[in-house]
């Protein structure tokens, strides 16, 4: 990252902070930016976004974005010119979420001999295992894991690949990873074997991507992305999975829940349950019709 690289933080109380969040994520111009929302003061109500824009272009946006919203105060620091990115995450305590243990390197000596453990190396991806959508999905496949198992698996906008490595570790023979990033894939891919996890990513646009659909239908469909993209792909994770088959879905908020929810049920799935952590939901749908 340049030494112009910044961080724009904002902090307010919680339905201003999830209006602001929501606004980010419904502007296509914003699409590659990277931002998390968490409780930051219980006590007080306060809420606080932490974005990290790509470029001055990104930051404009963001920052503007954000300012529209009475009742949020903004910050832009500028970064140093660090490994910003490894230093973050050496400050990032390791994740439990039900069976699953994930951790990074600086937490070697203190991993559980009694959970499935997943050692994540961001590099340049998107995606530890930290933020509150990874865990929705991994605590809502743990949840899954005690009724049924998966053969199939496939993970939308994979990242670091952590879902596909934790479906090939608790016994999925086939787990598939795709991104439109090619960094991310490439990452995904040593992550599998940091983990010597049978998980396979491939560069792909889209669910109809050869690559994608060669190993299908699948049982388990994991989709950790954002809410309209969400909506947009309902059709293409229905033809993605069998009869019968799941899809947990995450990178949405709370307030967003109905809309991605409405667009599934319409076609043809239940929803089994709800997942809340920090303003982030996961949400559980089976294919039915």
């Amino acid at each position: 990252m340049s030494e112009s690289a910044v961080q724009i933080i904002a902090r307010g109380p919680r339905a201003v902070a999830e209006a602001a969040a929501l606004s980010l994520d419904s502007d296509p111009l914003l699409e590659g930016a990277t931002y998390s929302i968490l409780e930051e003061d219980e006590d007080k109500g306060i809420w606080r976004i932490d974005a990290f824009p790509n470029d001055a272009d990104d930051a404009r946006g963001i920052e503007a974005r954000l300012k529209a919203h009475d009742g949020l105060t903004v910050k832009v620091e500028k970064l140093a010119d660090a490994d910003w990115l490894a230093m973050s995450l050496s400050g990032l305590p390791p994740v439990r979420a039900g069976r699953f243990f994930v951790y990074g390197a600086h937490d070697e000596g203190i991993v559980p001999n009694n959970t499935i453990n997943l050692k994540i190396d961001a590099g340049a991806a998107f995606g530890t295992g930290h933020h509150g959508t990874t865990v929705g999905c991994l605590v809502a496949f743990d949840e899954l894991l005690k009724r049924e198992r998966f053969e199939r698996v496939l993970d939308v906008g994979c990242g670091t690949g952590v879902l596909a490595i934790a479906a090939a570790k608790t016994g999925s023979k086939v787990a598939v990873g795709t991104d439109i990033d090619q960094p991310s894939v490439r990452i995904a891919n040593e992550n599998a074997k940091l983990n010597m996890a049978d998980a396979r990513f491939v560069h792909a646009f889209g669910l109809n991507d050869r690559k994608v659909r060669q190993h299908g239908p699948y049982d388990l469909v994991f989709a950790n992305i954002l809410a309209p993209p969400l909506v947009s792909l309902s059709q293409d994770i229905k033809n993605a999975l069998s009869l019968g088959g799941v899809a947990i879905l995450s990178g949405l908020l709370r307030t967003q829940e109905r809309r991605v929810s409405a667009a599934y049920l319409s076609r043809g799935f239940i929803l089994e349950r709800r997942i809340h952590r920090d303003a982030w939901s996961a949400l559980v749908l089976r294919r039915v019709g």
